[in-house]
């Protein structure tokens, strides 16, 4: 089990590091965006990104857990290819079909979402559909462990989306100017448009040997096990999105987008969970998706469980510790909704705990369990919105999230353990977050001191969790680093 948790540990790091510089590179931008904006034009990017994600879950058809079960089962390399071609045939269908909706009921769909007379939601589409096509593709890379090439072109995407935004906002020529306002929200949008086409190119040339083909009976077959992550996938990206459709429409007109704007800059201070749970997953859903002895799953997925709550719990402490330099991050008019922070990254780490603990139903085939578990949050999320934003505001959106993973949590222990018992050290996870939550209370108590000494403090309570976590459980960073090193 050792040299399992080795090998994952060392995925981990490689896709790590390639996600924290692409989100790194793509964070400048959020310091840039609310400094140029006003927070009711930025709310206008917070809204339309809060879709994107579920319009992809949607058209993905959750082919990419699927790809990644039959393709590990696949005895031949034949086999392989049909996989991979009924998957992606599949994907750039449905991406296919949702461009021409989009294109055809443009006018329509802009009225009801109120950007009516702008190209946001026509340009929006395009980047859906150029997205969704590189789906497969992009999984096909992980699968075949070719990081390298997966990050090379994330990394391309990225800088070129931000050279772009850079470009539209400062310095581009008068006779190039898309919109009459210089600080318009469908800037950051094109940019986004551009460099997802030339993403999907670059995917395009990296597949060479692969084609979008139909075999029937694999395509049924995949499409019955990722028909239960499809709909689980949908309530699941709504637990994470709806809120910003809530805040957008519970709360006054003359507030709402404005009051979107400030929680979207916030949740973006709490990307570095996030952030650590998308590599993570980038890694640990491939692994644990491959062939396994039941026991040995089982294990290494309770071992690995306690380091993951043990690296959030770091996370929390070095963020929340240091709120007020994170808040220089986002412009002064956003800085009032700091106080959301420690919600949002307690409700990401809760995420990532949930994620965690569906790779049992995923890697026995019981997908089906899915949807009980985010049909659950799907429905704290409606109701505690409903209760919360009107009379609370975006807090109120940040603690239904915060509801709504804790009864995902519940649910998903609940049924993992009656269906596929994991021995979990329940007491070993609950001492580490009493210490971090009583770190995070004593640094409350150095908030009146001057600057260098509380910044020392809190140094101290962050440097002294890691050593104790580290002596702990006996992590050895050599070994640790040697693994990321003598990956190929």
């Amino acid at each position: 089990m050792a040299a399992n948790l080795s090998k994952l540990a060392g995925q981990v790091a490689i896709y790590g590091i390639s996600s924290v510089v692409a989100r790194l590179l793509n964070y400048l931008l959020v310091p840039y965006y609310t400094r140029i904006m006003s927070p009711a034009e930025y709310g206008v990017i917070t809204d339309i990104y809060a879709l994107i994600p579920f319009a992809l879950v949607v058209l993905t058809l959750g082919m990419e857990s699927g790809y990644f079960r039959f393709a590990a089962k696949a005895s031949t390399t034949e086999e392989r290819s049909k996989v991979y071609g009924s998957t992606w045939g599949a994907v750039l269908l449905a991406a296919s079909l949702f461009l021409v909706g989009m294109v055809a009921f443009n006018g329509p769909i802009s009225a009801a979402m109120g950007y009516s007379g702008t190209p946001y939601v026509a340009t929006t589409a395009l980047i859906i559909f150029f997205d969704v096509a590189g789906a497969i593709p992009f999984a096909r890379l992980r699968q075949e462990g070719r990081a390298l090439q997966y990050v090379a072109v994330r990394l391309f995407s990225v800088v070129v989306n931000i050279a772009l935004c850079l470009w539209f906002y400062n310095g581009q020529p008068q006779w190039f100017r898309l919109f009459d306002n210089p600080t318009n929200p469908g800037y950051a949008i094109v940019a986004n448009l551009v460099a997802s086409a030339l993403s999907f190119v670059a995917l395009l040339w990296l597949s060479k040997g692969g084609k979008p083909r139909f075999s029937g009976r694999v395509l049924r077959t995949i499409f019955l096990y990722s028909l239960p992550l499809l709909v689980s996938g949908i309530a699941g990206t709504a637990n994470e999105f709806i809120d910003r459709q809530m805040i957008k429409f519970l709360m006054p007109a003359e507030e709402s987008l404005a009051a979107l704007g400030i929680y979207g800059a916030v949740v973006k201070i709490g990307v570095v969970m996030l952030l650590f749970t998308q590599m993570y997953r980038l890694a640990a859903e491939p692994f644990f998706l491959a062939e396994f002895k039941k026991d040995e799953f089982k294990n290494s997925n309770a071992e690995v469980m306690k380091y993951f709550v043990i690296v959030s719990l770091l996370i929390f402490l070095f963020i929340t510790l240091f709120a007020d330099l994170f808040a220089l991050i986002v412009g002064p008019d956003f800085r009032e909704g700091m106080y959301i922070l420690p919600m949002v990254l307690v409700g990401n780490a809760l995420s990532g705990v949930v994620l965690n603990l569906s790779f049992w139903y995923k890697q026995s085939g019981a997908t089906k369990y899915a949807i009980w578990i985010t049909g659950t949050g799907l429905l704290f999320t409606v109701v505690f919105n409903i209760l919360l934003v009107p009379t609370l505001g975006y807090a109120g959106a940040a603690l239904a999230r915060l509801i709504c993973e804790c009864a995902m949590v519940v649910v998903s222990y609940r049924l993992g353990q009656r269906h596929s018992p994991t021995p979990y050290d329940l007491r070993r996870i609950f001492s580490y977050v009493v210490v971090a939550a009583a770190m995070w209370g004593l640094s409350l108590l150095t908030a009146h001191l001057p600057a260098v000494p509380h910044y020392v403090a809190n140094t101290l309570l962050v440097g002294g969790f890691a050593l104790w976590a580290i002596r702990r459980e006996g992590i050895r960073i050599g070994a640790l680093v040697r693994s990321v090193l003598r990956r190929k």
